[in-house]
């Protein structure tokens, strides 16, 4: 596990260099080293076309926090009590152990049905061979008084009591159970969060539908896989949210697993339904013509197939009048990444953020790295370093970054998950607009804050940071630890307040914020 805590320092308003500290040597954990280029990591239909929806760091730098595979802890303003687990790695993992749980409580639910009915089979069997004893020949029968006796105890008693057995539910310990668990389990918001998560990683790291679902994920070896149902619903979650890209690449690939023989729930009339339109959306004519062609094929009655193909061809021939062009039949490559482009969005950064993430900035040439040293670093004859001096590291020249190494043990770091963990609540910014701290869709985390006076881990640790940084705690924000979820991210964004921001940090009163210590805290 990945884990990252941040302390943050304010003084005057002016923003000094930012010092970038980790607890790892893997250079894979470096994704949100600020200004490190490298190694760091609606439309509208219009016409009568219907929707199948009907149907149902440095001065003055921004810094870079990529989204990350695992789970990372990290910092800035929040406090908040919505249980978003998807936001969280490590409020999910509590999930795995629920599940395991009720796995094990279905088992026992199973052999509590099996047991009744092996008894009911026994009683069954015991008086089928009764009965054909005794209407072989019921006055013969009842001609032996012990018979007469045992048939009136029969009906009278253990009738009965085969009865209560029939009536007994074995079901009610698990259905106890599930129902005392079901208030932690994740939500339809989770079910969207984690769905629009994979999108994202599936954008940053340029990765196919296919990859995603054979399970074949940079540095990940894993046998998870996506079925043909889980394309589909991964397609539906980007068209409610009007995403036609991310839902054009995922009923592709579940277009693609059906056609291939996979068994699956959904229909293939439903996939092309949504894969038509979408393909539209996109403004991709003819292959959405050919699509819904395939749809008629398969259902000639289809509410909306039919209209939907008379209006797709009227469009493209009166496109083609004006621009005096023939017709084209679509292409016969299947749709894949790359087939059309992902819409731009907000930030205008995107493309360059998510180049770092997979390595591809700016590259040091070798003159500069040759500047470059590792040394240890007594904080200026600091007497608590003078016997155990701190590993630093030169990153970047300029503006100048360093790395610290082994700055936490691995009984500290598990202490501060320990006291983090039941605080955790989905990390906010602030509007800029309103100053209120609100969730943001470009900030998915918990995060939870930690005072010296919870654990003297934690006094030690800011005593440490004073010692490396040379600055006090005393006007420092208390320690935050933050915990990302599946593809947890803090888009690009400045970590002090600009001149159109002059209250952000008001309400502490020590001025803006100069310096931000950051460690990446590995468990293992």
């Amino acid at each position: 596990m990945s884990l990252r805590l941040y302390w943050k320092h304010y003084g005057p308003s002016v923003l000094r260099e930012v010092l970038y500290v980790a607890a790892t040597e893997n250079p894979s954990l470096s994704y949100s080293q600020p200004g490190v280029p490298s190694g760091v990591r609606t439309a509208s239909s219009g016409g009568t076309v219907s929707d199948p929806r009907l149907k149902v760091i440095g001065r003055d730098r921004m810094r870079k926090s990529c989204i990350l595979w695992a789970v990372l802890w990290w910092c800035c303003s929040c406090w908040t009590t919505q249980a978003e687990i998807f936001t969280s790695i490590s409020q999910m993992t509590d999930l795995i152990y629920t599940e395991k749980e009720l796995v094990q409580s279905l088992r026992e639910y199973i052999k509590a049905e099996e047991s009744k009915l092996a008894a009911v089979k026994s009683w069954a069997n015991k008086l089928d061979d009764l009965t054909k004893v005794s209407t072989s020949d019921p006055e013969g029968y009842l001609g032996h008084p012990v018979n007469a006796y045992k048939l009136m105890k029969r009906l009278n008693t253990e009738w009965t009591e085969l009865e209560s057995l029939v009536l007994q539910n074995p079901s009610d310990g698990f259905i106890s159970n599930i129902s005392t668990h079901r208030q932690y389990f994740p939500d339809e918001e989770d079910a969207t969060g984690a769905a629009k998560a994979l999108m994202r990683l599936q954008d940053t790291y340029q990765l196919d539908s296919e990859a995603f679902s054979r399970g074949k994920l940079p540095g990940v070896h894993s046998d998870a896989f996506l079925s043909v149902d889980d394309c589909y619903d991964m397609g539906k979650t980007a068209y409610n949210e009007a995403d036609y890209y991310h839902a054009v690449l995922w009923m592709q690939q579940a277009l693609k697993q059906l056609d291939a023989a996979e068994e699956a729930v959904v229909s293939k009339a439903d996939i092309l339904d949504y894969l038509s339109y979408s393909v539209y959306q996109m403004g991709d004519l003819p292959r959405a013509i050919e699509l819904t062609r395939r749809l008629v094929a398969i259902d000639s009655s289809h509410q909306r197939a039919g209209g939907n193909l008379r209006y797709f061809e009227k469009l493209l021939f009166k496109q083609l009048n004006e621009m005096n062009q023939a017709y084209e039949p679509p292409s016969e490559e299947p749709i894949q990444l790359g087939t059309y482009s992902r819409p731009k969005d907000h930030l205008p950064e995107r493309e360059t953020y998510e180049a770092l993430c997979r390595g591809e900035g700016q590259k040091m040439n070798e003159a500069r790295r040759s500047r470059l040293f590792c040394r240890y670093q007594d904080g200026q004859m600091n007497p608590r370093l003078l016997l155990k001096p701190m590993k630093e590291e030169d990153e970047w020249d300029s503006p100048h970054i360093v790395r610290y190494l082994n700055i936490l043990s691995d009984e500290e770091i598990g202490k501060i998950k320990e006291l983090a963990k039941p605080r955790l609540a989905r990390a906010t910014v602030r509007d800029p607009k309103t100053g209120v701290l609100t969730t943001a869709n470009y900030r998915v985390s918990k995060s939870a804050w930690l005072e010296a006076e919870d654990d003297p881990v934690i006094a030690r640790v800011n005593q440490r940071i004073e010692d490396i940084t040379g600055l006090t705690v005393d006007t420092a924000e208390l320690l935050q630890v933050a915990n990302y979820g599946v593809g947890g991210q803090y888009e690009p964004h400045y970590d002090f307040s600009r001149k159109d921001e002059p209250d952000a940090f008001k309400r502490l009163g020590t001025g803006n914020r100069v310096a931000t210590f950051l460690n990446y805290m590995c468990c293992y």
